[in-house]
């Protein structure tokens, strides 16, 4: 905490004092060791196309179930497909990285009107929010003919709700 908080250091810092491995990843590069390690989900959240298809091959290899996306693009087209093709679980970050964004529109709504509701009320709120994300996602899915792939139902779910809102204010 001091490192990063006060000092504003970097993590290569840390890792020279505590004797750990630490490695600059280039994203363009063929693989990043990070995700070439065994596991059963991975969770890329920190930038645009950090997960690319050797590290989605690698995944595959090393027993990975589940990619969910922790942030807006994470994972390249290619390594996508390789996920999907092969049966990985796959959430895009439009889906499983929407709780932040609702939060946000609940607390929003909370000083808008003026209310105050309890951990456990907005906690409840967020719960039915995602809920409905993932069975909305999954209905579009099947709807279109690609049943369980979550990324083509969160994008087919999110393009309806924006084209039913634009028809609803008359603009389409």
């Amino acid at each position: 905490m001091d490192l990063k908080n006060s000092r504003r250091g970097r993590i290569k810092e840390y890792a020279d004092k505590y004797k750990c491995v630490y490695q600059t990843i280039d994203a363009k590069a063929a693989g990043n060791p990070l995700w070439n390690v065994k596991a059963d989900c991975a969770f890329p959240c920190a930038t645009q196309n950090e997960v690319n298809e050797t590290d989605a091959k690698n995944l595959l290899k090393n027993g990975v179930k589940l990619l969910a996306e922790g942030a807006n693009m994470p994972t390249t087209p290619e390594a996508i497909n390789v996920l999907i093709d092969n049966g990985i679980m796959y959430a895009p970050g439009k889906a499983s990285n929407a709780g932040g964004v609702a939060t946000s529109g609940l607390e929003m709504t909370q000083n808008y009107m003026g209310m105050h509701w309890t951990r456990e009320e907005v906690d409840a709120k967020l719960h039915n929010i995602m809920k409905n994300i993932h069975e909305t996602s999954l209905a579009a899915a099947k709807e279109y003919g690609r049943p369980g792939n979550y990324m083509i139902g969160a994008n087919i779910a999110g393009f309806l709700k924006v084209a039913k809102a634009m028809q609803a204010q008359g603009v389409i």
